[in-house]
């Protein structure tokens, strides 16, 4: 199988690939189709999770794993190689570990107002990019399950936005993404209310 990679989608190596369940996909398509029903499987266990701590390494790692355990071995599993984004490997945990404890004392401290609190949280999980892959579609649910938690309106991205279809919306987020590591979180905001 050769995957033909969106904008903004991280390719994977040949043992990533490997690690593909579902032996029947011979096409991107195919994949993607696969993908989207693990996911959604995923998104209604964590809405679920009403008394999970969401602010925890294994919150995280459980989620990729329920959105993306169907389709690949490696799922919930941090990444071992490193790519064109993203944190080191070795530094993944460490970084995680950081960013759930400053995350943790920002809502605590009411430190942001709580969409601006989610939002940033959302960026630094893009940033470190735990998994291999499916880090923009886990953050974006991580997102919205903080968001849920804090009292947040759901955001339009989590409203069954099909970022593999060719649109602006594929265009903007990694946009706001690269605007956000610059120090301007306005548009990744805009986008997440959009």
């Amino acid at each position: 199988m050769e995957f033909v990679y969106a904008p903004g989608q991280t390719p994977l190596d040949l043992d990533e690939i490997g690690g593909l369940k579902p032996r029947h996909i011979t096409t991107q398509e195919q994949l993607n189709a696969w993908e989207q029903v693990n996911i959604l499987a995923g998104r209604v266990w964590a809405f679920r999770q009403k008394k999970a701590a969401v602010l925890e390494e294994n919150f995280i790692r459980r989620l990729h794993l329920k959105m993306f355990g169907d389709t690949w071995t490696w799922a919930g599993t941090f990444r071992q190689t490193d790519k064109s984004i993203g944190v080191p490997s070795e530094q993944v945990a460490m970084r995680l570990t950081q960013l759930l404890e400053n995350t943790r004392y920002q809502r605590d401290h009411a430190a942001f107002p709580p969409d601006e609190l989610v939002i940033r949280f959302h960026h630094q999980l893009v940033f470190i990019h735990p998994f291999a892959n499916g880090n923009g579609r886990h953050s974006r649910l991580m997102a919205d399950i903080l968001g849920q938690r804090l009292g947040c309106p759901a955001f339009t991205w989590g409203a069954g936005v099909d970022l593999f279809k060719p649109r602006i919306a594929r265009q903007q987020y990694p946009e706001a993404l690269r605007a956000a590591d610059r120090g301007n979180i306005a548009p990744l905001l805009a986008f997440a209310r959009s």
